[in-house]
């Protein structure tokens, strides 16, 4: 066995046989260096990279038992969702146009406690791997229920994920009580601790959802196994008035004061900070998950990025649930990361395009923890690569490939996917899922949530005359 990971001597004059050859592309790398290649090639082997540079030096070294021919194809890391909930794709659409208080407690909620069980969390996430890799996600952070079911999909289907069960104050869908739905989150931990493409962390939903003993709980069981603990705060000027008034400190003042800021902490949105927020954060190393597209969608304003990347903090992107957004493509939300930033800080120059590409890549895979095993095309890293179809006319001319990604391309470029060296999308076709019958499941089951709703309104007591 040598070091390319195959059974083979290597003679003079031989090149090295490898499962896959990516040839004649325009390579955009991540790496430290910022390599672009003009005519790139990437060599895959068990999973991993094995080498990244021009067509012609890798054509002499490797022998590919696939081939893939990436002319006018741009190739490029697989795109890191640092915040979403996946199962909730069986909801898109359902409760638009509202308040974030009034859509989650007068609508999200009640349809939760009908909908939610393991069945349609499975194909809720089937639905929603299917856009995420049509679209170039092949890594996401996930905070939901059920997701030992979730775990189940996604091993079938091939992407990679970070899943969080969502601990709040009342019986939930993960327990009657605090200790059951711990003792939940741990067992699963345990069950798929060590899977190549799933990592189990904790999650407590928010601090107005959850006590800090929930907090405190949560923290000692991801210190416990070293996995990402996961949270909403400071999304929303209520949620920062509600605590402030409660506790006495701002959001993350109070997650500070209950002993939960930690490098292995990430925060979802964090729109509503103050400066000691923000140089909090920095000084505890916290991930921040930007959602551009759900923050405006739901007005709860824009986070501080420029800033908090001026102080160093790790930020990731990512695209919040389809029942708040409506759909998982992260090249639309970077175009909007990039805009909603230039428009608020009236400086074009803000959030540049190398910034929210780097967002959706190295840098959501460092603020997951997993930069050095995602989230640039170098060899060592595990093969989790797209190739973007550029001949279509948005695609042209190309004078910078960073900005070609962030202001031109869409989701629905993606011409293949592969994760761990699996292509999962071929041809823009799904490898590992039907979705013919996908599509009749989803179906099925909206009319049932219509029926409900239907049921639901007219129970109502209308309001006297």
């Amino acid at each position: 066995m040598n070091k390319a990971g195959f059974s083979q001597t290597h003679h003079e004059g031989l090149r090295i046989e490898v499962d896959a050859l990516i040839t004649h592309g325009l390579v955009v790398t991540m790496d430290d260096s910022s390599r672009i290649l003009e005519d790139g090639a990437v060599a895959v082997n068990n999973g991993k990279i094995m080498a990244v540079g021009d067509t012609a030096a890798l054509v002499s070294k490797y022998q590919g038992r696939k081939v893939l021919d990436a002319h006018r194809k741009l190739i490029m890391p697989g795109l890191i969702n640092a915040h979403t909930h996946a199962p909730m794709n069986i909801f898109r659409g359902f409760a638009d146009d509202l308040p974030l208080n009034e859509w989650l407690y007068d609508y999200i909620f009640p349809l939760e406690t009908e909908f939610v069980n393991r069945d349609n969390v499975k194909l809720g996430t089937r639905l929603a791997i299917a856009e995420m890799l049509r679209s170039g996600t092949t890594t996401f952070n996930d905070m939901y229920y059920h997701i030992d079911e979730m775990a189940g999909i996604i091993d079938e289907l091939g992407p990679r994920a970070i899943l969080t069960d969502a601990l709040v104050d009342l019986p939930a869908h993960n327990g009657k009580s605090l200790q059951e739905a711990l003792q939940q989150v741990e067992e699963i931990i345990q069950t798929w601790k060590g899977h190549p493409r799933i990592q189990v962390g904790v999650a407590a939903h928010a601090p107005y959802t959850a006590k800090p003993k929930v907090y405190q709980a949560a923290k000692v069981l991801a210190d416990k196994y070293g996995v990402l603990l996961h949270t909403h705060l400071s999304e929303t000027r209520w949620e920062f008035d509600l605590i402030l008034e409660k506790y006495g400190f701002t959001p993350v003042q109070h997650l500070e004061n209950i002993g939960v800021l930690a490098p292995n902490l990430v925060i979802a949105h964090g729109i509503h900070l103050t400066r000691e927020d923000m140089d909090l954060l920095a000084r505890r190393d916290v991930g921040v998950a930007h959602n551009p597209q759900c923050n405006m969608k739901l007005a709860n304003g824009t986070a501080p990025i420029p800033e908090l990347l001026r102080l160093g903090v790790r930020i990731g992107i990512g695209t919040d649930g389809v029942a708040s957004n409506n759909d998982l493509d992260l090249f639309d939300e970077i175009r909007s990361a990039a805009l909603a930033q230039k428009l608020i800080n009236s400086d074009p120059t803000v959030m540049d395009a190398k910034t929210v590409v780097e967002a959706i890549t190295i840098g959501g895979a460092r603020m997951l923890g997993l930069d050095n095993k995602i989230g640039s095309l170098e060899a060592g890293k595990q093969a989790d690569i797209i190739l973007v179809d550029l001949k279509q006319p948005h695609a042209w001319p190309n004078f910078n490939a960073y900005s070609l990604i962030t202001y031109s391309l869409r989701g629905s470029d993606v011409d293949t996917v592969m994760v761990d060296g699996k292509i999962l999308l071929d041809n823009r076709r799904l490898t590992t899922l039907n979705e013919n019958d996908l599509y009749e499941e989803v179906h099925a089951l909206s009319d049932r949530i219509c029926s409900w709703q239907q049921q639901r309104t007219k129970s109502k007591p209308h309001p006297k005359a």
